[in-house]
Order: C-alpha cells, then sequence, then structure tokens
C-alpha cells in the first residue's frame, strides 16, 4: 500500500505525516534516504507531499510506520523488469566499486555489472568509472535471489560494429585499402578484425598468384592492408588483389 499525505512536523532524523489515519504516521531517515546521517530538515519542510509505502500498521508506539525507499524500490525493480524483457538501454552513475565489477542504482534498486561486462576489454582499473554514468541493457532480472545483472560490453561492441560498418560501406565505395589484424587462420582463409567487425580473406583473394597454405603466409596478430570487396549482412569479403591503381598509391606511400 501507498499513500501521499503532508508532513506535519519534520525533525533531523524522522518525518511525521498524516494519513488520515487514528494514528500518525512516521517515516525514519534510513526509510526516506540512503545519505548517510542526512539531515531531513535540509531535505523535506513542513507542508511537503511524500509518496510512501506502508511497512506496518503499528511500530510499538502505536505510528504507522512508512517508507520512501521501499515504494521507490518496488517501482525501480518494475522498471528494470521491463528493461529486462525489452533489452532496453538504461543510465545510471556508478555509486559503488568492487573487485569483481560496478554497482549502480536504478530508482533504489541496485543492480550489479560485473568486470567482464563493464568493456569490451579487460579493464584492469574500475576506479576510473566512480561516479561515472555508464549505458547498459539487463541481461539477468532475477530479484528474489538479489541477482540483476548489466551488461555494457554488449552495447559497446554494438557501437564499435555499427561504425565499423559505415567506414567499410565508405571504403566499399571508394576502392581503397583498410588495416585490420589477423584473427585466425584456416586452411581456407584468414579472418581480419578490422576493428569492430571481421571479415574473411580468402585462400583465393591473398593474392594474385597462388596460395598454398595460409598459416605459412599469415599468423595471429599480423597487420594486413585489405579491400572490401562485399558486404552481405554480417559477412564481410576481403580481398589483398589490389587493382594495379591502388598497387602504385600504395608502393608509393611506401618510399616517402
Amino acid at each position: 500500500r501507498s499513500c501521499i499525505r503532508s508532513g506535519i512536523a519534520v525533525k533531523e532524523d524522522e518525518i511525521v505525516l498524516n494519513i488520515g489515519y487514528k494514528a500518525d504516521a512516521v517515516i525514519s531517515r534510513n526509510e526516506f534516504t540512503n545519505i548517510p546521517n542526512a539531515n531531513l530538515c535540509d531535505l523535506v519542510k513542513v507542508g511537503d507531499e511524500i509518496e510512501a509505502k506502508v511497512v506496518k500498521m503499528n511500530d510499538g508506539e502505536g505510528q504507522v510506520q512508512l517508507s520512501v525507499r521501499k515504494l521507490q524500490a518496488e517501482r525501480g525493480s518494475k522498471v528494470l523488469e521491463d528493461a529486462f524483457e525489452n533489452k532496453t538501454v538504461l543510465k545510471a552513475v556508478v555509486t559503488e566499486i568492487s573487485t569483481g565489477g560496478l554497482s549502480v542504482v536504478v530508482d533504489q534498486t541496485r543492480v550489479f555489472i560485473p568486470a567482464s561486462l563493464v568493456s569490451d576489454v579487460y579493464e584492469k582499473n574500475l576506479e576510473k568509472y566512480k561516479g561515472q554514468e555508464v549505458e547498459f541493457i539487463v541481461t539477468e532480472f532475477n530479484p528474489k535471489k538479489h541477482r540483476i545483472i548489466g551488461n555494457c560490453k554488449e552495447l559497446i561492441i554494438e557501437k564499435k560494429k555499427k561504425i565499423a560498418g559505415r567506414a567499410l560501406r565508405k571504403a566499399l565505395r571508394l576502392v581503397r585499402p583498410v588495416e585490420g589484424t589477423v584473427k585466425n587462420v584456416t586452411d581456407f582463409g584468414a579472418f581480419v578484425d578490422l576493428g569492430g567487425a571481421d571479415g574473411l580473406l580468402h585462400i583465393s583473394e591473398m593474392s594474385w598468384g597462388r596460395i598454398e597454405n595460409p598459416k605459412k603466409v599469415f599468423k595471429s596478430g599480423d597487420k594486413v592492408k585489405v579491400l572490401v570487396k562485399a558486404i552481405d549482412g554480417n559477412r564481410i569479403a576481403l580481398s589483398m588483389k589490389f587493382p594495379e591503381e591502388i598497387r602504385g598509391r600504395m608502393q608509393k606511400r611506401s618510399l616517402q
């Protein structure tokens, strides 16, 4: 149950409200804010309307106990549940750092972002995120076990793919080489990281001459310049069969 009533008295550590019941209602400091040792006189004034959840009809002293934080937490949980179901992108400020990851709070509800899901690369120093706003999606929602997991990595990867995709399409239109890093070499070709998107350099596109074994030509970590031959959905075909004009430009740059 929740109610909205006007405060009739404000103390440093407690708010007294009229809820139209035979007894007044009370909100303690800890049930109003998560700010340690906050002075409620600085946050609330007599006459303010406050929406809160009824926690106890009798707190032992004949008063009704209310909680603003519990009501916000319930609403926050609903927001996070909807975000989980709809893959909604959320933003929140990092409030806590631990060896395992980051914590953010959405309407009084804690969301944990494991270190492995903070970025698309290994982050040795998580302290730099303290007080920073991060974007994330909820990839696990289990409030009964107090397990609500956020994921920044997925959004970062998706953004990089979009940026890489635009750059590759531009390279395709302009017929110009792009630089990439060999990720994996197979018998039929090499997979190249183009900065957020992977392309396949097929054995038949490695040279104008014949290549018997790609593993004798390339290894993981090699930097290569390739042409974007075609883009079909998520599949990117690459080539090192540079037209004579491009070979001439590349040779000229290497001599400068």
